[in-house]
């Protein structure tokens, strides 16, 4: 029911990006994680999912949870050596 195909993770490094980009431009980096959610619920209701809301709302969740995370762990990695 919640299939997020292959191509549908590439999504992630791309909201990421997106993210990277506005503050870039200046937005807060305290607003990330909040452009992320957003961003990552935009993409499933367009891009995975726009026949079904709830599916996307969740798949969308997971996107932007996922970039946020990504970013994080880059972060820490990056921090650490």
């Amino acid at each position: 029911m919640f299939e997020l195909e292959a191509y549908g993770i590439v999504l992630i490094p791309i909201i990421l990006g997106l993210v990277e980009i506005g503050k870039s431009l200046g937005m807060p980096k305290k607003y990330s994680p909040v452009v992320s959610l957003i961003l990552g619920i935009l993409a499933g209701i367009v891009y995975v999912h726009p026949d079904n809301l709830a599916a996307a709302t969740l798949v969308g969740i997971a996107l932007g949870l996922a970039a946020v995370g990504l970013y994080s762990s880059g972060k820490n990695i990056v921090e650490k050596e």
